[in-house]
């Protein structure tokens, strides 16, 4: 870029390198704070001098030597930490300016590594998880999380302060873990992820039904973790469920951005290229995976849905199945709901509404709007349209998300104009 670079793309390029440089000078001062300030204070310099001087070839470096020399002028500064100084101003005076040209190999590589492990602690509370993930290792700022998840400024900037001191009061070390605690932490790292591109995919409250920015952040982050830890089977079912779901984040939204359900999508508009790389993520880890986890059962149930062109020909079969063995493995009311819905298309609606009222006397879900919504469509699809209509009234009345809160009444109305007039 030359001299004339716009904002825009300077902080483009402050959110591809930031978690690097964050990781790199975390381990060399030791404090995960302390790290982002001091790589804060160098993308202020940056927006003071690449405007008028241009980009540097290799920004990630300038970055990181900046930060480190204003770490230096910190641990000088401070007489109480001269001991401190004498320790740490070493290593970062004697270590090397990282080659960020190499990629995601060598201590680069381990420094992100380390940097999402620690973000995803499970001391940590889960909101706190996302927050600091998103703010270290994702590069957003913190107005930017607060309107992604429809909370104050202040709510964000507190979570992430919180996650921090507890970081620094729990003195996590800021490495991988091995072996059982590694697997530990690894499911924490995975759920974060996870619960990122799910708000993105389909957002729990607000006027919007999409975040494409959050889904395409979480997959960054997924892609770069499958690179990272690349014989972890779970990792690369994460990623592959996430790029499958990515490629119908088009059709998924009509032209006024009203919702449109998976049945009803244009799968012309499906992004082949997400699908490809879903698939082949799967593929690999299929080829990890003694027996299938979580991650990798519900990549090849949406890997079902890919391969087909058309609704009709989807392996409804298969897809009951697979989402029997992920019952199994996974018990949860959420995922027998999703069950019922592949029993009633596989064998009929009423096959799928035994299961459904079973979860009803549970009342596990007695809040959970999309209980009542296919609930609903199982009792419009055998006609019974008067019960399916008082169905989506209640997922209507629990929907906080306002495009899927219309969606529904739209279809309670039509359920009501099949049913009739009351005898």
């Amino acid at each position: 870029m030359g001299a004339t670079d716009s904002t825009t793309a300077i902080e483009t390029v402050f959110r591809i390198e930031f978690s690097r440089v964050v990781g790199t000078l975390t381990r060399s001062v030791g404090d995960l704070g302390l790290a982002e300030e001091l790589a804060q204070e160098a993308c202020v310099d940056a927006l003071r001098q690449w405007p008028e001087h241009g980009t540097p070839e290799n920004p990630g470096a300038w970055l990181t030597t900046v930060a480190t020399r204003k770490a230096i002028d910190l641990f000088r500064r401070t007489r109480t930490l001269q001991t401190k100084y004498a320790e740490i101003g070493r290593d970062l005076v004697s270590d090397a300016v990282p080659d960020f040209d190499a990629g995601l190999d060598g201590r680069i590589a381990d420094d992100q590594l380390r940097l999402i492990f620690v973000a995803c602690h499970p001391v940590i509370s889960a909101p706190a998880r996302v927050a600091l993930t998103l703010r270290v290792v994702g590069g957003l700022r913190t107005d930017e999380i607060a309107r992604a998840y429809l909370q104050p400024e202040p709510t964000i900037a507190q979570r992430i302060v919180r996650a921090k001191k507890t970081i620094a009061k729990a003195q996590i070390p800021f490495e991988v873990p091995e072996g059982d605690e590694r697997a530990a932490r690894l499911g924490a790292v995975l759920e974060v992820l996870y619960l990122i591109f799910n708000e993105g995919y389909s957002a729990t409250a607000g006027e919007d039904w999409l975040r494409p920015e959050l889904c395409t952040e979480a997959l960054r982050l997924g892609r770069l973790l499958a690179t990272l830890v690349p014989d972890e089977p779970e990792v690369h079912g994460l990623v592959a469920l996430m790029e499958i779901q990515s490629s119908r984040l088009r059709a998924r939204v009509g032209p006024s951005g009203e919702p449109v359900l998976l049945l009803d999508q244009n799968r012309a508009r499906w992004d082949t290229l997400h699908i490809n790389r879903g698939l082949a993520a799967l593929a690999t880890a299929e080829s990890l995976a003694q027996t299938p986890g979580p991650y990798v059962l519900q990549a090849a149930i949406a890997a079902c849905h890919a391969r087909a062109f058309r609704p009709e020909d989807t392996d409804w079969v298969e897809l009951a199945r697979l989402y029997g063995v992920l019952a199994r493995q996974l018990p949860s009311p959420v995922v027998e709901l999703n069950r019922a819905v592949a029993l009633s298309m596989a064998y009929g609606p009423a096959e799928g509404l035994d299961l459904v009222e079973q979860l009803v006397q549970t009342h596990t879900l007695e809040g959970y709007h999309l209980l009542h919504s296919v609930r609903g469509d199982l009792l419009d699809r055998l006609a019974r349209h008067g019960e399916a209509a008082e169905e989506f009234e209640r997922a209507a009345a629990l929907a906080q998300n306002a495009p899927e809160r219309d969606l529904l009444l739209a279809r309670a109305g039509a359920s009501r104009d099949a049913a009739g007039p009351p005898a």
